[in-house]
């Protein structure tokens, strides 16, 4: 299981608890619940594991001087740097990794994951999505 000591918060060594997180929790429930479901189970999981983290986050818009606060929902904000978008489907399509990206530059963050726990196997349905941060974690 990976842990997190409080100076190792970066995006990249959050993203690689959430993922753990997520393959622990795939492993035991499978594919086909609710995407509430698998909500509810992260965002106490990433807590147990020592994580700061926010449900159901607005994310405003601002257009034209005014702040508008509809439709635009984070699944789950970690250590207020990396946005899960949780979904339960077979197959994560185009539009989520471009609604994602959306939603980490508008919050000016700069790595976001999607979770697709519909998937037979997890590794596949986790999609890294950045903004401004180098995508190779092989090195942490």
């Amino acid at each position: 299981m990976t842990e997190l000591n409080n100076t190792m918060f970066d995006e990249n060594a959050i993203a690689k608890t959430i993922v753990d997180s997520c393959f622990h929790i795939h492993i035991n429930l499978g594919p086909g619940l609710l995407e509430s479901v698998y909500e509810a189970i992260l965002f106490r999981e990433l807590i147990k594991r020592g994580l700061r983290v926010q449900r159901q986050v607005v994310i405003p818009i601002i257009w034209d001087g005014q702040t508008y606060d509809e439709g635009f929902r984070a699944d789950l904000i970690v250590e207020d740097k990396v946005i899960i978008e949780l979904k339960s489907v077979e197959r994560i399509a185009p539009v989520h990794g471009k609604q994602l990206l959306t939603y980490i530059r508008l919050t000016n963050r700069r790595l976001g994951l999607i979770v697709n726990f519909g998937e037979a196997q997890i590794k596949n349905g986790i999609k890294r999505v950045v903004n401004g941060l180098p995508d190779d974690i092989s090195n942490h």
